[in-house]
């Protein structure tokens, strides 16, 4: 799973090779897991000596623990690319989420124009009201 993966291009066939993926690792650390407690029981007939079979006991649940962690970042890599493709190809919500701003700015922008315009038509009031004054009064 490592290196450039050539994504297929229609969204059914991405979403089959998702679930493909997500069996492949799900099952990998489950049959991992399963040898581990297998090999943890110990109960092997073998010619190998004790200490031998405890070392390739312990090598071998070494490397399925690997392997389970390797499954597990490979799930973690799926749901990365699953996010990514939501966020890169769900139009729908993506607009709507876009509509809904564009409400909101334009109701903003509709209350900022009113409170100018209530500001601007307060000035000019009061303004008038100096004007009256300063001409009306004789120490110009």
């Amino acid at each position: 799973m490592s290196g450039q993966r050539s994504l297929p291009h229609s969204k059914e066939a991405l979403l089959k090779l998702y679930r493909t993926r997500l069996k492949d690792d799900v099952k990998s650390m489950l049959e991992n897991f399963e040898e581990i407690v297998k090999l943890a029981k110990g109960e092997h007939d073998t010619q190998l000596s004790r200490m031998t079979q405890c070392e390739q006991d312990t090598y071998e649940m070494h490397v399925r623990a690997a392997n389970i962690v390797r499954a597990g970042e490979s799930l973690m890599k799926l749901v990365s690319d699953i996010k990514q493709y939501l966020i890169l190809n769900d139009f729908p919500s993506v607009n709507e989420a876009i509509t809904q701003n564009s409400k909101l700015f334009r109701t903003k922008q509709t209350e900022c124009d009113q409170k100018l315009m209530s500001l601007r038509d307060d000035i000019a009031a009061d303004l008038y009201d100096l004007e009256e004054e300063y001409y009306s009064s004789i120490n110009k």
